[in-house]
């Protein structure tokens, strides 16, 4: 195809890699810069002393968007990244006592929730069902553009607010559901791949949960970092350049328009520039302060981000074969540790923490006899109040003892390679803005036309992709991202994409199914 426009998108995250592999196929010349040595950003792979693991991502969900995405470049997902569907997708542990082993087969869940809350197993049905129609009718707005309020008051939006409720918690309405709080906690934790506390979290995100249960949560062999490691093969199969150790200085602007990029070694000119960085970090290192109104230095000190996460990536002698795939403690008192990450910026002494141990599944991960294990506890952004000199060693120690709590005893003396990632390190590696691994907080005055937009606003021929802009974070909506901008990208420069997008969920309920599941 002959390319006759050219585009640089700084960062070779998972959704540059996508909006790479969608510009590239509708005959834009695309070139990728990426500061680090390899692919991936957040969702790679970190090798040492022959084991690997995930960096950030370990759960792939809702496969569908990623999979039309390979299907309009001519590649089969399926065929390119092997995947292993979980059943049980994860184990929760609750520190009030009990535990739910979550598994995608109906009867089953429902036993499961039986043995914690009889009352709201027979609850379980109408969740799922409710949260399909949710889905299905929210989806083609998730997939579209929000430039401005009036996007946010089209009819067809309006029509959707008694049944996304925007005024409502995600907890508060999965008391429409569930009466226990533990299985309320069981279907909204997920918000941490938010970043947020499920009590501040719009209501809106139940379907996070529901896309587990209805459509899966995976493991790609040699994990989630295998995923941008094919996308990125794939992008130089369509003619993709990308550039490795090459961090951008800044991003070239005249007259208002962005034209190209500039790194230490070369200058970069382009049509147009997608940035696909977390978007704090990247304005205030690569965009000139008075170079922004809407979103200046000032305005973005005033925003509220995520959390942190502590991060304990360990390679261990031997398996715990008896510890499933993914496992999440949930603290006794969820509402204090959530406080203290969000509120006080301190550390809990009864932390929640999530592990994987993922050679239960994939033994490629580890050498023989060996295996690894993922530790991630949720902690507060940079505010301050920590010093992670000092915290670190002793908050390791905090996360060894409180593995036991799910079995994984005699931990330490096993380790045979260890790195320790704090907030600090997510900040000084990663140049995430206040360490907050996912980037701005998820709350209603910071979503839908009020985050960055796919096109940016304060700079022409800028777009964004990534969990800082529209929809937000997690992967499934970050490749969403990927489709939006690069249909405006593509619309700026007067060209066609050449893909088609799906809309719908893959689902199809009667009109008696949809009155009775909203109601």
């Amino acid at each position: 195809m002959k390319q006759t426009r050219n585009a640089v998108i700084v960062g070779a995250g998972p959704g540059g890699l996508a909006a790479a592999l969608l510009l590239a196929k509708s005959g834009v010349k695309v070139t990728i810069v990426e500061k680090r040595g390899e692919v991936g950003g957040r969702t790679s792979t970190l090798e040492q002393d022959g084991f690997k693991f995930d960096i950030g991502p370990t759960f792939f969900l809702y496969p569908r968007v990623l999979k039309e995405i390979f299907a309009s470049a001519g590649y089969d997902l399926d065929r390119e990244v092997p995947m292993t569907r979980l059943d049980p997708q994860y184990r929760l542990v609750f520190g009030a006592g009990g535990e739910l082993l979550a598994t995608p087969n109906v009867e089953r869940m429902e036993k499961a929730i039986a043995n914690i809350s009889p009352e709201d197993a027979a609850r379980f049905h109408k969740f799922i069902t409710h949260n399909r129609v949710k889905l299905d009718k929210f989806l083609p707005f998730l997939q579209a553009p929000f430039e401005s309020w009036r996007d946010l008051m089209k009819p067809s939006m309006m029509k959707l607010l008694p049944l996304l409720a925007p005024w409502r918690s995600l907890d508060s309405d999965l008391q429409v559901h569930f009466k226990d709080e533990r299985i309320r906690l069981g279907f909204s934790f997920q918000s941490k791949y938010l970043g947020m506390s499920p009590f501040r979290c719009p209501s809106l995100f139940s379907i996070l949960s529901f896309l587990e249960y209805e459509h899966g949560v995976f493991h790609p062999t040699g994990g989630c970092g295998a995923v941008t490691r094919a996308m990125a093969r794939i992008a130089t199969e369509l003619g993709v350049e990308i550039l490795l150790d090459e961090p951008v200085d800044k991003v070239l602007i005249e007259k208002g328009k962005a034209v190209g990029v500039k790194t230490a070694n070369r200058t970069l000119a382009a049509d147009a520039v997608v940035v696909n960085a977390d978007f704090a970090g990247a304005m205030r290192r690569m965009v000139p302060n008075q170079a922004r109104n809407k979103w200046t230095d000032e305005r973005l000190a005033k925003k509220r981000f995520s959390c942190s996460t502590f991060m304990m990536y360990l390679g261990i002698d031997g398996r715990y074969d008896d510890v499933s795939h993914h496992t999440i403690f949930l603290a006794r008192d969820y509402k204090q540790n959530l406080k203290d990450i969000e509120e006080v910026h301190q550390l809990s002494d009864d932390p929640s923490f999530y592990v994987q141990n993922a050679c239960v599944t994939d033994r490629s991960l580890a050498p023989d006899g060996q295996s690894t294990l993922y530790v991630l506890l949720p902690v507060t952004h940079e505010a301050g109040k920590v010093d992670w000199t000092k915290e670190a060693p002793r908050y390791r120690q905090l996360a060894l003892k409180q593995m036991e709590k799910i079995g994984l005893h005699d931990v330490e003396r096993r380790i045979r390679t260890e790195k320790i990632l704090t907030p600090t390190g997510w900040a000084d590696d990663f140049d995430l803005y206040k360490g907050a691994t996912f980037s701005m907080a998820h709350s209603l005055d910071q979503m839908l036309h009020l985050r960055p937009h796919n096109r940016f606003e304060d700079v022409g021929k800028m777009y964004l992709v990534g969990g800082g802009t529209h929809p937000g974070s997690g992967l499934p909506v970050i490749f969403e991202s990927a489709r939006i901008t690069s249909r405006l990208l593509l619309e700026d420069l007067k060209m066609e994409p050449h893909w088609t997008t799906n809309a719908g969920a893959g689902s199809v309920l009667s009109q008696d199914e949809l009155v009775g599941a909203i109601s």
